[in-house]
């Protein structure tokens, strides 16, 4: 048997009553998000019973997203689902360097509040938009992006990047790609995340990342940016690099193959890094653990040997 990966989702994932029944059911989940509420007040009901309108802001979503993915985590683990490797798509990447021992889960959740923070203003500061691109290859993709003052910030799987831009290159950007036999899909986000326009924002949060002590993590944790591994030292400046670099998610899947990890569980709320996983396509197993049933359901995998 190949090694086991937790993935943890980013900004996007987000839905009403997330979490709800994993804190019920799961002591090690309840605890985890209790102390998330003694940390920000007003995460569990923004969670459970906040409309989209209120949890989908990023001050909000990016905390009440790591939260319960975390939870999710630590429900696995109390029940003998341990995995030997970490890795989160975007703000997901913050959640699995809690989990790391890189930093506490009480440090991390204080950085992603910090994170929220700046790339929230940095939004306002820089207005801009995102939007998927498929049936382009990346080089296409890189091509009109040049062309048109876009960038390709995250690439997703095999014929799916997002590209981040400036508000008023949307809609040219977009008739470009319908030329060049694409589509360009609008993404419902704050702003033109993992770009330039989150400059300022990055090097704020490389500024506080300075603050805190970082130990050498308990599993390895690959980063969206570089793909390599988090270590302590580098620890500040990769997670500035994540804030206005590309999230390069199928090279990271990749190398994580060529590591000998075969099966993947994204921990936390949605699929969409289960289906992208499958896309790209290589793993033996791929499972996704958001509430009591998913949760069961890959404990009893692992526990009997069940295929999916």
């Amino acid at each position: 048997m190949g090694k086991i990966a937790f993935v943890f989702a980013g900004q996007g994932a987000q839905y009403a009553g997330m979490g709800q029944s994993a804190y019920r059911a799961f002591p090690a989940a309840k605890a985890l998000m209790d102390k998330a509420e003694s940390l920000r007040e007003g995460t569990l009901p923004q969670c459970f019973s906040a409309p989209m309108e209120d949890l989908s802001l990023t001050v909000n979503a990016q905390p009440c997203l790591m939260a319960v993915g975390c939870a999710c985590a630590v429900a696995l683990v109390e029940n003998g689902v341990v995995p030997d490797g970490l890795a989160g798509f975007s703000l997901g990447e913050i959640a699995a360097l809690g989990m790391s021992g890189i930093i506490s889960f009480e440090q991390a959740f204080k950085l992603v509040m910090k994170r929220a923070e700046f790339m929230h203003a940095c939004a306002r500061e820089n207005p801009g938009g995102m939007a998927a691109v498929l049936k382009l290859s990346d080089e296409q993709v890189e091509a009109l992006c040049e062309a048109h003052g876009a960038y390709p910030v995250n690439y997703n799987c095999p014929g799916q990047v997002v590209c981040a831009m400036p508000e008023d290159t949307m809609q040219p950007f977009a008739e470009a790609v319908k030329a060049a036999g694409g589509r360009a899909l609008p993404l419902k986000v704050s702003g033109a995340f993992h770009s330039p326009l989150m400059k300022d924002a990055a090097q704020k949060l490389k500024d506080y990342a300075r603050t805190l002590t970082f130990s050498e993590p308990d599993l390895p944790t690959y980063a969206n940016a570089t793909c390599g591994l988090y270590t302590a030292k580098e620890a500040p400046a990769l997670l500035s690099m994540q804030v206005d670099h590309p999230v390069r998610f199928t090279k990271l899947i990749r190398d994580m193959l060529n590591a000998h990890y075969t099966d993947f569980i994204e921990v936390g709320p949605g699929t969409v890094l289960s289906r992208l996983i499958g896309k790209i396509g290589g793993a033996d197993y791929i499972g996704h653990a958001e509430d009591e049933d998913t949760i069961k359901y890959v404990i009893s995998h692992y526990r009997e040997g069940t295929a999916c």
